[in-house]
Order: structure tokens, then sequence, then C-alpha cells
């Protein structure tokens, strides 16, 4: 399950061209840079195996006002040569500051299916407990976004157009795509979501983990053994 109380959801495709410096950057500075703003708690980072665009993002913080810290909204606004060589390559961006809803489940798993709605997140909520109820499924987070707009930042200025947000992200974590698939199509189709009341997503994909920062015992606690 997810260990705080916000997130920061990012999907976000790159030019072509530019893909390598971004991969090799968002590994080496990005993250980690983010990692060490107080409050961020774990970070990762998905390819698409089927969906637009290509890249999930997303850090899990203890807090949404995490994300309106003036130690994290400073590093928006002091970004890295690198930073401003990489930002303004990135295509079809989606930026969504959340309060996590609900979220539960076993572990975390190298697939996950993202679904975007324009619906309220309560209309979503049933379908939490019936999808974690099955054995295909690692974990299950319902987000929902804390506010419609964010403070324009250094950051966000080199991005070209605005930033894409949604009301309410539904994740659904697997260790296996063909059985997460199944799933989920079973238990959360377009046609299950109408019949509880919710309005079908706007997007789905499917996305494999690549890589995964969080903090060990040590960065939490200060000790050393």
């Amino acid at each position: 399950m997810i260990p705080g109380q916000g997130v920061l959801a990012i999907w976000n495709g790159i030019e072509a061209g530019h893909e390598e410096e971004f991969l090799n950057w968002h590994v080496a500075e990005h993250i980690p840079e983010r990692m060490a703003v107080p409050g961020f708690l774990r970070a990762r980072r998905y390819r698409a195996v089927r969906g637009f665009p290509d890249y999930f993002n997303f850090y899990e913080v203890l807090r949404p006002d995490v994300l309106e810290s003036h130690a994290y909204v400073s590093r928006l606004n002091d970004p890295s040569e690198w930073t401003r060589r990489v930002v303004p390559h990135f295509t079809a961006m989606s930026r969504t500051l959340c309060e996590v809803v609900a979220s539960g489940g076993r572990g975390v798993g190298g697939f996950i299916l993202t679904m975007r709605f324009t619906c309220a997140s309560d209309t979503l909520k049933p379908m939490v407990p019936m999808l974690l109820a099955s054995p295909a499924i690692a974990a299950v987070h319902l987000l929902e976004r804390t506010r419609l707009s964010v403070q324009r930042t250094a950051e966000a200025a080199m991005r070209t157009g605005k930033d894409a947000t949604s009301p309410s992200i539904l994740l659904v974590e697997g260790p296996a795509p063909e059985a997460l698939d199944t799933a989920v199509n079973e238990i959360a189709s377009d046609v299950a979501l109408l019949a509880n009341g919710a309005s079908p997503p706007t997007d789905r994909g499917l996305y494999q983990l690549e890589f995964l920062l969080d903090h060990g015992p040590d960065d939490v606690s200060g000790a050393h053994h």
C-alpha cells in the first residue's frame, strides 16, 4: 500500500531523439533530487506496455501539502542545467497532485494498470475491495485530485502547453500483465463501472515498472547499524 497520504501522479512522453538522455537524467539526478525533499517517501517510473503516453511516474509523499512545501516549490524554481536540457522535450504531460482515498494490497507489482476519470472518487470506492479480492492483483490505489491549479514554477514554464490533470485516478498493480488485465476487465470494465454508478475512465494504460527508489530504515530514522 501507499505509505503516505499524498501522491504526485505524472504521465509524460518525450520527443524523439531525447529519450536516452531523459532516462539517464531521471534515474541519475531527477528522482534522487525529489527524494531528498522532506516528506517524499517513494518514487517509481513505469514504461507503457499498452497506452499513451510512454511513461507513468508517481511519487508517494507523507501528506498532500508536501507537494506545496517551501522545500519542494524551491526545488521546482531552481532547476539544474541537466533539467533545463531535458524538460523542454516533454510531451503529453499530465500532472496531478493527489490525496490517497484508499490504498491496500500485498506489495508492489511489476505491472500497473492506470485509469484516469472525470467522475468523483466516491463512485469508484466500491471497486477497491472487489479488486483487492482477486489473487491476480497485488495492490489497488484510489486517488483524488487535491486542487484544480498549482503554482506556476520555473520548471513548469519550460514545458510547452498546459499540464493536464485528472479528478480521480485508479491504479491497480499485479505481477503478471495478462492476469492483471483479465482481473481488471472482469471487475472494472466500462460496463461494470457504469453498473456501479461510476463513469468509464477517459484513459486506460498498462505500464511496466522500470525503477523504484525509497528510503531505507537509515534514511528514515537517521540511525546507523
